[in-house]
């Protein structure tokens, strides 16, 4: 559906209540006027007539009224469409959710259409037409500006709550506690794809409007747009890092976790050790054997005599079990 129209004079919103008549009007004064029309998941039906006003490319609106488009700037005679995929960060699962915006770039108009919750536009019109942004005095381009601007200005918000988590992370994956595991480690490491699917592919197409080939008019404009495009290149070598790093952080974990079960095998198997001598010994008097002369030692005491050929057993068990216990205490293995 259509959420927003207006003509713009000069920077300054003026109502549009019919957009063909309102762009014939612009196109036979020669004004620097032109029309910004926002959509929000829109009806193949809605697109139609918004499309048959202005003229758009059949191509181009298929696209729009399919969505789920690789983020690219093509261009279609004097028209460019865009599409970008703006983000947002979600505090409470630390997820990363795209969403989509697709704009139309024409010489007197510029059309906005937005899918998903993750592409807010209505605040950045309003903030424009506030504040008495420069960008309306700049044309449908400077509009274009202005969300290219705001959408890779969310990558920065973005890029750094997904450094702050992966700070966390690294810092108890290298804790004594290591309160972290792999699924957390995980499931960072699967946000940032996320993130890169939105921004890198944006890069080489931006860069045509910073180039000698540039449909940007005005060389202020283009200074701007060079602005943006030098926070989406910092934006994308800082994800490339991320995702190198939630690599190593990984390995790591998982080797870490792997010492760990070495050392609890190794304490299991020295437990275990200390208690064969004893079972052994053990086995062997609970034989029963009536030759074996040590169960027939004792000695007098009083008028009674006391057998001590079991105390003596026991007492080489303990102090075989206390022999092996100090050679593993001593080599590291408990």
């Amino acid at each position: 559906m259509i959420v927003d129209r207006a003509r713009y004079s000069a920077g300054h919103r003026q109502p549009c209540e019919d957009i063909g008549q309102a762009l014939e009007e612009i196109r036979a004064s020669g004004s620097q006027d032109f029309l910004w029309i926002g959509m929000r998941d829109p009806s193949a039906e809605t697109f139609d007539r918004v499309s048959g006003a202005l003229g758009l490319h059949r191509l181009a609106v298929e696209d729009s009224v399919k969505g789920d488009q690789r983020p690219k700037i093509e261009r279609y005679g004097d028209v460019h469409f865009v599409v970008l995929r703006p983000l947002r960060y979600v505090e409470a699962t630390s997820d990363v959710e795209s969403g989509e915006i697709m704009v139309f770039v024409g010489p007197d108009y510029i059309v906005t259409v937005r899918r998903g919750e993750a592409s807010p536009l209505a605040g950045l019109r309003s903030r424009l037409e506030g504040h008495g942004h420069g960008s309306l005095r700049h044309g449908p381009w400077g509009v274009f500006h202005a969300i290219i601007d705001f959408v890779v200005d969310q990558y920065l918000e973005i890029e750094d709550e997904l450094q702050s988590d992966l700070d966390d992370i690294e810092s108890s994956v290298f804790s004594p506690g290591r309160t972290v595991d792999t699924g957390e480690i995980y499931a960072l490491k699967r946000e940032v794809p996320e993130f890169k699917r939105a921004a890198l592919p944006l890069a080489r197409p931006l860069s045509q409007l910073v180039g000698p080939t540039t449909p940007v008019p005005g060389e202020e404009l283009r200074l701007l747009f060079r602005d943006v495009f030098d926070h989406l290149s910092l934006v994308n070598d800082n994800t490339e890092s991320q995702d190198r790093l939630l690599s190593d952080v990984l390995s790591a974990h998982l080797a870490r976790a792997g010492v760990q079960q070495n050392r609890d095998m190794r304490k299991i198997s020295a437990w275990a050790a200390m208690a064969a001598p004893a079972t052994m010994v053990a086995g062997v008097y609970g034989m029963n054997f009536e030759g074996m002369p040590e169960l027939s030692l004792s000695v007098h005491v009083g008028d009674g005599e006391l057998y001590y050929g079991y105390p003596l057993a026991l007492l080489a068990m303990g102090l075989l079990c206390f022999v092996l216990y100090r050679l593993f205490k001593r080599s590291g293995w408990l």
